[in-house]
């Protein structure tokens, strides 16, 4: 069973999660990632969900608000290797929309990568369409920016 925690950026075990997302990161984009550093650290500011199976924390995602009118860009989803396939990375965004839709936000807007194709497709399944790419993205020929409009009703 999955359980979701809502936290900050300075949890531990949201930390040690970002740990194991950087080397994710690093072994798909060994050639870019490091470019990438300056845009991947969150703020305390940012709302955070950590997933849990048996007490074990197996997945996370954060939001931070854009400063654009209704805007949060949903950052840092991952999900440990084998804690994948089991719904856990859709929990956490879903949990994610639906406190951004708490604090008054319409649109979510995100950006992964081209060689994180089970990224993509989650995101597409949950209703995220590819958008033009938005800064720091635009030049990066790697980065898929997708954007959702919010809503109260979410699916389990």
């Amino acid at each position: 069973m999955v359980s979701l925690t809502r936290t900050s950026s300075d949890h531990p075990d949201f930390r040690l999660l970002i740990e194991l997302l950087d080397q994710d990161l690093w072994q798909r984009y060994p050639h870019t990632q490091e470019s990438y550093l300056p845009f991947n650290v969150i703020k305390l500011d940012a709302k955070v969900v950590v997933a849990y199976v048996d007490g074990a924390p197996v997945g996370c995602g954060c939001f931070r608000d854009t400063g654009q009118s209704g805007i949060v860009e949903i950052k840092r989803m991952y999900v440990k290797e084998g804690a994948r396939g089991q719904g856990v990375a859709k929990k956490v965004l879903q949990a994610l929309e639906a406190w951004a839709v708490e604090e008054g936000k319409g649109r979510a807007i995100l950006e992964t990568g081209t060689n994180q194709p089970e990224a993509v497709s989650l995101y597409g399944k949950l209703g995220y369409e590819v958008i033009d790419r938005y800064e720091p993205y635009v030049d990066n020929d790697n980065s898929i920016c997708m954007g959702k409009t919010l809503s109260y009703s979410y699916q389990s």
